[in-house]
């Protein structure tokens, strides 16, 4: 496809607008989108999880161990670069793969490697007993607190509240 700007190169920027349900697309080729003001050099899409953990690897230790940076996964060849750079996984074995330091961001993180999150409760299932419940939110709490998750703590002292 052809620069629709210059018609004399190849259009390697797509840009697509829709305004009042009007679909306008615009085919550009690099040079032309340049001159608009618009970047296309970079060959992979950065998220913005991305870039925070690319940010976190300036860090001192980054979180990933020093002798693993170019490892790769045995699934899709991912590395761990490739991981910072698009903030994104591969394929399901890279959770193997890249498993410590995964493990250590997380830690980093969110203060902790195990869920602390509600708990699936399939459709049908047995209700909990109310004691039971208290008792796990006042674990939950307790380590919220240790992690200095203040957040999380508020939120699970008002659900106590609530219970008793």
């Amino acid at each position: 496809m052809e620069c629709q700007q210059c018609g004399e190169r190849d259009a390697v920027v797509h840009l697509t607008q829709i305004v009042d349900n009007n679909v306008t697309t615009v085919h550009l080729c690099e040079q032309c989108a340049a001159e608009k003001g618009i970047e296309s050099a970079s060959p992979i899409n950065k998220s913005p999880l991305g870039d925070f953990l690319a940010q976190l690897g300036k860090g001192v230790g980054a979180g990933v161990p020093a002798d693993t940076p170019h490892m790769s996964c045995a699934g899709c060849g991912m590395t761990l670069q490739d991981f910072r750079d698009l903030g994104r996984l591969g394929c399901a074995e890279c959770y193997r793969s890249f498993e410590a330091p995964l493990r250590e961001l997380m830690r980093r993180l969110h203060g902790s490697t195990t869920h602390l999150g509600e708990r699936y409760a399939p459709p049908g299932a047995p209700a909990e007993e109310a004691g039971d419940r208290v008792e796990e939110l006042r674990e939950r709490l307790r380590r919220a607190i240790e992690n200095e998750n203040f957040e999380l703590a508020a939120s699970l002292r008002d659900r106590l509240r609530e219970l008793e």
